[in-house]
């Protein structure tokens, strides 16, 4: 289906009689046309979370009622825009408390709807562990100061074994969107693709800040923080090769491969030396690994 319908007319036409400028933009960013989001809508929404006279929890409720729609293609795009004001909107996370329930969404009206279908449950699944993630830290991976004066390089030893498995949480429903290139034949799931490409780079930078961090402070823990920041590097050796993975979906996507990082591979020797640290703390031999 092509174009506005006649439902997004009217759904448009019903806020333009209540005056709400910005429940019109969310109609119109989220209509069953098969193209992205318009960028003059979700700037208009980004705008408003800005204006202290705009309800945003208003416009995160009618974002959730489009959410409810029974088009693959008005959700799709509903979740985009929801995800772009994640990323641009000031303080919209903040005022999101209603996570996406789509774990059963099915749009049964032909085979492009099944299959899309599948990637709208996983993208709805990772927009509601960022939102998590925001609770539980109070801050956005995706917004914090990076490199050495960085949050996650200055954190402390708790709050850092705290934050780690948060973020490997996120990165992990991100990774779970598993899409190739062959499914990705339409301008929304290549718009999705595209922000949550953009979310990773952000995550991965975070990710790496915080593991140098992590092994800056390793020999000066306690046992039991050995302990946890050993399993959180483990993780983490073993996510590069799905990051890595995801980022060669990228290039194939046509994504210029200067703005792909370079992943480069630990030595196998750090993690021995990490487990030999750990087995000394709790006074073991060599031989009773």
């Amino acid at each position: 289906m092509s174009g506005q319908t006649l439902t997004d007319r009217i759904a448009a036409a019903q806020y333009t009689l209540t005056g709400s400028d910005v429940c019109r933009a969310v109609c119109k960013a989220t209509t069953h046309e098969q193209t992205a989001p318009k960028k003059k809508h979700l700037e208009c929404l980004i705008q408003a979370t800005q204006e202290t006279t705009v309800n945003v929890p208003q416009m995160a409720d009618t974002l959730l009622e489009r959410v409810g729609n029974a088009s693959w293609v008005v959700v799709f795009k509903a979740l985009i825009t929801t995800h772009h004001l994640m990323v641009h909107g000031n303080e919209f996370l903040a005022s999101r408390n209603t996570l996406f329930n789509l774990s059963n969404f099915l749009d049964k009206t032909g085979s492009h709807g099944y299959d899309m279908s599948t990637f709208i449950r996983r993208y709805s699944r990772y927009l509601n562990e960022k939102a998590f993630a925001y609770r539980q830290m109070s801050f956005d991976f995706g917004r914090i100061k990076k490199g050495a004066e960085g949050a996650m390089r200055t954190m402390s030893v708790e709050k850092l074994l705290k934050g780690m498995p948060t973020m490997q949480s996120q990165i992990d429903a991100l990774l779970e969107f598993d899409v190739h290139p062959k499914d990705m034949n339409n301008p929304v799931i290549n718009c999705c693709f595209l922000m949550l490409f953009k979310d990773l780079i952000k995550l991965y930078a975070c990710y790496n800040d915080g593991i140098i961090n992590l092994l800056e402070k390793f020999f000066q823990m306690k046992r039991s923080q050995c302990k946890d920041g050993l399993e959180i590097y483990k993780r983490f050796l073993t996510r590069m090769t799905r990051v890595s993975e995801f980022f060669k979906i990228a290039e194939q996507m046509g994504i210029d491969k200067n703005d792909i990082p370079e992943l480069t591979q630990a030595p196998e020797s750090l993690l021995g030396s990490l487990e030999t640290h750990l087995n000394t703390l709790e006074g073991k031999k060599p031989e009773d690994k």
